[in-house]
């Protein structure tokens, strides 16, 4: 069993987008994969399919279903913000040993290959103590970095990168899903980033022929 955590560099860096090619590549290939997305902001509940867990849930070729959405994505908050923010503004909070709990029985699920998404950015608060680094390291999850190739995006990746060591997470690799418009090129970026990783792998994400690019993290994800 193949059990990884995709976290990012920020929001909207295309986590959800990768998770969701990984898990059809591997259904193409046959394979019967798991996602899992325990934490969600930004939900509207009218339109559950918009959500992150809803595309994951069509991914996996599931229905998006209230049951569906519980199984997957338990704690969901409608504004779009950071989690801790977002739960305070409905008085809730995110119990930190219930969200590890969680996790921990979902990739102990019977499946060859298990994503859980976080939520954001790496050190993104969940609550008054505790960020998605230190969930990912409670959790045991070895993780995939999800970065850009935007100006600015070596630092966010290296900062982030070494935040993850700090709290003794391994990381598999780092996807650079290359940036629409950049002013820096996507080879140029992963070569500056190569002096930089420690040696962890690197896959570049081509926005005009991803596929490769999935295949290859697939791979090292297995």
């Amino acid at each position: 069993m193949g059990a990884n955590f995709i976290t990012g560099t920020g929001t909207d860096i295309g986590k959800t987008w990768l998770a969701c090619a990984l898990l059809r590549h591997w259904r193409t290939q046959g394979l019967r994969p798991a996602a899992f997305k325990p934490v969600l902001s930004g939900f509207d509940p009218d339109q559950p399919g918009a959500s992150d867990a809803g595309a994951l849930l069509a991914a996996l070729g599931r229905e998006v279903s209230a049951t569906a959405l519980d199984a997957i994505a338990p704690w969901r908050y409608a504004a779009p913000l950071s989690p801790d923010m977002a739960a305070a503004g409905e008085g809730r909070s995110i119990d930190f040993a219930e969200l590890v709990a969680f996790t921990r029985r979902s990739v102990s699920a019977d499946y060859r290959q298990i994503l859980v998404e976080g939520v954001g950015g790496v050190m993104v608060p969940l609550d008054d103590s505790h960020t998605v680094r230190d969930w990912i390291a409670a959790s045991g999850l070895p993780c995939v970095l999800v970065t850009g190739s935007y100006l600015g995006s070596l630092s966010h990746a290296l900062t982030a990168l070494e935040a993850l060591a700090k709290v003794g997470a391994g990381v598999t690799a780092i996807a650079v899903n290359e940036t629409a418009g950049s002013t820096v090129g996507l080879a140029a970026t992963l070569q500056s980033l190569a002096r930089h990783a420690g040696g962890v792998p690197l896959v570049a994400i081509e926005r005009s022929s991803p596929q490769a690019g999935i295949a290859r993290l697939a791979g090292l994800l297995c």
